[in-house]
């Protein structure tokens, strides 16, 4: 007992940075393998897909920086602060603009999952601060990590100005160098001052992310397949309600009104998702994630 307890800290005494990808690792490899893959990187994506998922990363972007705003004087995040350099909401606002049109805030859906997504990044701001990073480092180095490959991938297949229209969410004007940045991002979330119990708690919010994020297209992929199935385009505001959802998704529940239900499902979140619903997620959330993790 003591000579595994003994390892376990051994373990642990890693760089932060180091654990996240070790402990996310099976998950990264059931990414690769997934069909939607290997499409996807033959350009095979539509135009609808992309976006819809576009519209769930504006909701999770939204809570996910509303909580870092929350938290940016706090020693458990303000070392890994970086807004000007990687914040995604008013990038995601002008892709909306340009795929929606003036009025897109009315014509955005936001389904169950991503609503979830976006309670779970409130409530870790507002509750569990120092599991914030987690969420951060998953979106944010992913997507600066595989951001230019997918870029180029969904401007050839959706045939996409050249200017860039549409894929500002892919473009980090702040980071001149992405690998200099990384590690300066690395070097930062590694100083963190963290116990042992903090650090497995942060491992765990990681692998729940990813599990927040598969749930994400999960539902995606079911409005989309809805609408192929009835032979038509999906209708956001008849089939979502997307104008109450909406407000939902973005501000999260007001402060103080969480049910317990809900609390109680932040605290017993587990990672429990099989292999099979990977294999049933065809969307693009899932190759920014895989992706851009596999190049931190």
């Amino acid at each position: 007992m003591e000579t595994s307890q003994t390892h376990s800290s051994e373990s642990m005494s890693k760089d932060l940075s180091e654990l996240m990808k070790e402990a996310t690792k099976e998950v990264h490899e059931q990414a690769e393998n997934t069909p939607f893959m290997s499409n996807f990187q033959k350009g095979q994506v539509s135009l609808q897909e992309f976006k819809l998922v576009t519209a769930s990363l504006y909701f999770i972007y939204s809570a996910l920086e509303e909580e870092i705003e929350r938290n940016k004087d706090n020693p458990v995040y303000a070392p890994v602060y970086f807004p000007a350099e990687l914040h995604r909401k008013a990038a995601l606002e002008k892709d909306l603009e340009y795929f929606y049109g003036s009025n897109w805030r009315e014509e955005i859906p936001c389904p169950e999952a991503t609503q979830k997504y976006a309670e779970r990044l409130h409530y870790v701001g507002k509750n569990h601060p120092e599991l914030l990073v987690a969420h951060a480092y998953t979106r944010y180095l992913g997507d600066l990590s595989g951001g230019q490959v997918l870029k180029k991938i969904a401007q050839k297949a959706l045939q996409l100005p050249s200017t860039g229209e549409g894929l500002a969410f892919f473009t980090f004007d702040g980071v001149s160098n992405a690998t200099k940045f990384k590690q300066l991002y690395r070097s930062r979330m590694n100083a963190l001052e963290m116990d042992l119990a903090t650090k497995k708690r942060v491992l765990e919010e990681a692998k729940k992310a990813f599990l927040l994020n598969i749930q994400v297209f999960e539902a995606l992929q079911e409005l989309v397949s809805k609408g192929q199935k009835n032979g038509h385009p999906v209708q956001p505001k008849a089939e979502l309600r997307a104008r109450n959802v909406n407000k939902s998704c973005e501000h999260g529940p007001a402060p103080g009104k969480e049910s317990e239900r809900t609390n109680r499902r932040h605290t017993d979140m587990i990672p429990t998702t099989p292999l099979l619903r990977w294999i049933l997620a065809l969307s693009f959330l899932a190759t920014t994630v895989a992706l851009g993790l596999f190049a931190m």
